[in-house]
């Protein structure tokens, strides 16, 4: 009888065990979770992550939720605590709202030390933020002579030369790798406006190097993916010997750092205050470490920068880092699709050139090849230049994947659903620039529609409302202003003398899916012809 009372015990503890497992991980994510009323991208999403996991290693997510929102509208739910939108309302909220970032973005820390783009609370980004802002706005900018010091010898002796000599160059009939140089100037445009010209990169100059770089760069891709979406699980592994990544992508990611750290430690050592040469100003770096200066002589440890103080040199490093990284291949990246479809019409650059010489000065080369800048507001306010450009960043967004944020402790509301605290939501760039409502017939590549006069004035205000290539709120793209002003000059630059035709896109049209986002082969070979 005691026997039978030990199993009955057992079996009633056994099935009370059972009864509550199966409420907690099916019942309640499925049909009593705040989350239940949320439509699912798979029917698995309210019990497990692996659905979505597997579609992010196989680099599947911005396609797949893009097919998700059109099957199940702008809220879905993609995992038991994780949300997708594709509503600018949402996105207001969400991102507008300073809802704070997640742990997904601590991969972006480097040398253990936080930049402002990882940084997971407000107040410390905006703390961080404070710190250089101004010296990326559109208004600092366009009057900084060390901007536009920089931007003339970048591109009156280093990348007009090359286009020069590859279009009277007849051992080149295939043309010039445009991806490789568009790489190579925008790294030279952000690291002279951090650095300094003498003390930057000269990327375009030395084709060796910057392939190298390239190849660097190439050997990082996918392998973030552990250490975002598994971050306890990877830590795990590595205390016990698994590591996730393969030695040669350590040892990459350490050249990479060792080589930005040589190019803090150089000004560092020696800031020439005596170089009056305005393209040798180090413009962001002052910044940075003036304001950094400033923190810790006025707040000292009471400082949300505090942290960043104490390890000084590897902060700024982790933040320059940061900069040069985003800086080149966001714009080199929009760059190589915006002149991939010039190339397939010479109607469209003998309109953008019409415009481009129609300012004074313009960027047109004289017979000794030497140039004068254009008015900075002259050119940014060009429509037909403004207009290609904005339409490549739609449908080639550099970075069209999902940006993550964590819903506030108390939780919000999205649309007609209370969402709790603690959860996942992102918005992504790929799906919000394909909104038929807003960009009919999306999937085409058509400048018209950023055109002054197209549509109604309530489309063009939903337009810019949907365009989210910089991302939107107070925690969007630093370098926006910096990335249009530079990508600008480079077209401008280029049409204004030469006309371009496509030699191999092979691989061009299948743009990656991910985070990041590049053509498949990663290089585009063009022919440029001089206008005479």
């Amino acid at each position: 009888m005691k026997m039978a009372g030990g199993f009955t015990g057992l079996s009633c503890a056994a099935a009370a065990l059972f009864a509550f497992l199966t409420y907690r991980f099916i019942f309640w994510p499925a049909l009593f979770s705040p989350l239940a009323r949320i439509p699912n991208a798979h029917w698995s999403v309210p019990f497990s992550r692996l659905w979505i996991l597997r579609i992010r290693f196989t680099h599947r997510e911005n396609r797949t939720l893009f097919a998700a929102h059109r099957r199940h509208g702008p809220i879905v739910r993609v995992g038991p605590s994780e949300l997708s939108i594709d509503d600018v309302d949402c996105v207001r909220t969400v991102y507008q709202g300073g809802f704070e970032k997640t742990s997904w973005y601590s991969v972006f820390d480097n040398y253990g030390a936080v930049c402002m783009f990882s940084a997971r609370p407000s107040a410390e980004h905006s703390a961080r933020k404070r710190l250089i802002s101004h010296v990326y706005s559109k208004s600092y900018m366009q009057s900084s002579p060390a901007a536009s010091a920089q931007g003339h010898a970048i591109l009156s002796e280093r990348m007009l030369p090359i286009l020069e000599r590859s279009a009277k160059d007849t051992q080149l009939p295939h043309g010039i790798d445009i991806y490789s140089v568009f790489m190579a100037a925008t790294m030279d445009f952000i690291a002279g406006y951090l650095f300094g010209l003498r003390n930057g990169t000269d990327f375009l100059g030395d084709k060796a190097y910057r392939e190298h770089f390239l190849e660097l760069y190439r050997a990082r891709q996918g392998y973030g993916y552990y250490d975002q979406e598994m971050p306890q699980f990877t830590r795990f592994c590595r205390k016990i010997g698994i590591p996730f990544c393969p030695k040669w992508v350590d040892a990459a990611n350490k050249e990479l750092g060792d080589w930005c750290l040589r190019l803090c430690d150089q000004i560092s050592a020696s800031p020439d205050t005596t170089n009056t040469d305005p393209r040798d100003e180090p413009v962001v770096w002052k910044s940075l470490v003036g304001g950094l200066r400033k923190d810790e002589t006025t707040k000292g440890k009471d400082s949300l920068l505090y942290p960043a103080v104490s390890n000084f040199r590897l902060s700024v490093a982790s933040e320059l880092f940061d900069h040069v990284l985003a800086g080149q291949e966001t714009a080199g990246l929009a760059l190589t699709y915006l002149t991939w479809r010039l190339s397939q019409s010479l109607e469209l650059q003998e309109k953008l050139r019409t415009e481009l010489l129609g300012m004074t000065p313009n960027l047109r080369q004289r017979p000794d090849g030497t140039i004068d800048m254009p008015d900075p507001k002259k050119l940014d306010n060009l429509p037909l230049l403004h207009a290609v450009l904005t339409e490549t960043l739609r449908l080639h967004a550099p970075i069209p994947g999902p940006q993550p944020r964590q819903t506030p402790e108390a939780g919000c509301r999205l649309g007609s659903y209370h969402v709790p605290g603690g959860v996942r939501v992102a918005a992504l760039a790929y799906t919000l620039h394909r909104d038929e409502a807003v960009f009919p017939d999306a999937e085409k590549w058509d400048h018209t529609r950023w055109l002054p006069g197209t549509g109604t004035e309530d489309e063009r205000k939903l337009r810019n409302r949907q365009f989210w290539a910089f991302g939107s709120g107070g925690r969007m793209c630093i370098g926006s202003n910096f990335a249009m002003n530079e990508m600008k000059l480079m077209i401008a630059a280029i049409y204004s003398n030469y006309t371009s035709h496509i030699v191999d896109d092979e691989g061009v049209a299948n743009q990656s899916d991910g985070y990041t986002s590049r053509p498949a082969n990663e290089q585009l070979y063009l022919r440029f012809e001089k206008v005479v």
